[in-house]
């Protein structure tokens, strides 16, 4: 049977991480944690399920996600944020694949997402996500702060069950990420060499509130699948205009 790893990197999550290393018990064969330096109790309440705690300022979403699974001493990777457990799904999932995994080279399953004060049943759901992998055939990859597992084959299967987001707890909280993850966005854009003009904002903003709010069925989460529309639409809508403005800066 095969023996897996899970890889966890953490700042200052004192209130969500308990739930997500907790989830891992009896799933795993250990835990890894790579923690950005915290100031809160992170440390202390990740101690209590795992002594592998590595501490690393921060380098970017994958760099950091790709340092913890350099630690891990079994191919087989499993890898939440602290916003995230496994359901009791996809425990039973995991559990009834772990005598064959090498079946694949990697894994997806549905995330689900808790918005605010209530479950997206649509706007941000089924979200597939490739989280468990063998890490001779993938890696983390794609663009910060928007990282995902890049599998280096066609053999991915699916495991039933979610992985259970919890998310915003507030529309502040989305407000604050929104502002930070547009920086990183923006600068990636821009390292990468691609251009943006007065329009970006307005074709990219839009494409992303249609598709979620109506291609994906947002409509139907009520309330709270308009506001995150809208709120990925202002996303979407501040990272190129950052990515506008910093060209402008730059060519004064």
């Amino acid at each position: 049977m095969s023996k897996i790893s899970a890889c966890i990197i953490s700042f200052n999550e004192e209130k969500k991480i308990s739930g997500c290393l907790e989830s891992l018990t009896g799933i795993v064969d250990e835990i890894i944690v790579v923690d950005s330096l915290s100031t809160d109790r992170t440390i202390e309440i990740a101690s209590k399920y795992t002594d592998q705690i590595y501490h690393q300022k921060f380098l970017g979403h994958i760099e950091q996600k790709n340092l913890a699974v350099s630690y891990a001493r079994h191919d087989w990777i499993l890898s939440l944020d602290c916003d995230e457990r496994l359901s009791d799904e996809l425990k039973l999932s995991i559990e009834g694949i772990k005598d064959r995994l090498e079946l694949y080279d990697a894994y997806q399953m549905a995330r689900k997402t808790f918005y605010i004060y209530r479950w997206l049943n649509h706007c941000w759901y089924p979200d597939m996500k490739v989280r468990l992998f063998n890490k001779k055939t993938a890696a983390w990859g794609g663009t910060n702060p928007h990282d995902k597992v890049m599998v280096n084959s066609k053999k991915i299967g699916r495991l039933h069950g979610d992985i259970l987001h919890y998310s915003f707890d507030s529309i502040s909280a989305h407000i604050q990420t929104l502002d930070k993850f547009s920086e990183i966005g923006a600068k990636e854009i821009i390292k990468r060499g691609k251009k943006a003009t007065m329009l970006s904002p307005f074709t990219h903003g839009f494409w992303i509130f249609f598709r979620m709010y109506f291609l994906k069925k947002g409509f139907l989460d009520g309330f709270a699948g308009l506001l995150a529309s809208v709120l990925s639409f202002m996303h979407v809508f501040v990272k190129y205009s950052k990515v506008v403005t910093m060209t402008w800066k730059k060519d004064i």
